[in-house]
């Protein structure tokens, strides 16, 4: 359920404090917490350190980023891969072909260049 448009989207106050009259090249990377913020035109430009519940990762604010919330740019899930053993299978023959293009790369003669005796 969205939030009420009668209230306006949510900003945390400490946060828009952090950021009220500084320019975003001599503020450097402001930390939060508050993940639920949603992002405000007056913080493009500005990089934030979101806690995804371990650390802070920097997230920079650009144009079409604004009406999103922080917490969707910092995620908590750390994404390993999907399959099993037809992915390792798919992954080994990804890597058969690359080692092949390379050493046939390496091996390839140069070609003389026009004029050159």
């Amino acid at each position: 359920m969205t939030r009420s448009l009668k209230k306006g989207p949510y900003v945390d106050p400490k946060l828009l404090k952090k950021i009220a009259g500084k320019r975003p090249t001599e503020a450097g990377v402001i930390k939060t917490w508050s993940r639920r913020s949603e992002i405000a035109p007056e913080m493009v430009g500005f990089t934030f350190g979101v806690h995804n519940g371990k650390q802070h990762l920097e997230v920079f604010v650009t144009e079409d980023m604004v009406g999103h919330r922080l917490g969707e740019f910092s995620l908590t899930r750390k994404f390993i891969r999907h399959g099993g053993k037809m992915q390792k299978e798919l992954e080994q023959k990804k890597k058969e072909t690359e080692l092949a293009a390379a050493k046939a790369a390496k091996t390839a003669p140069v070609a003389a260049k026009p004029g050159a005796k």
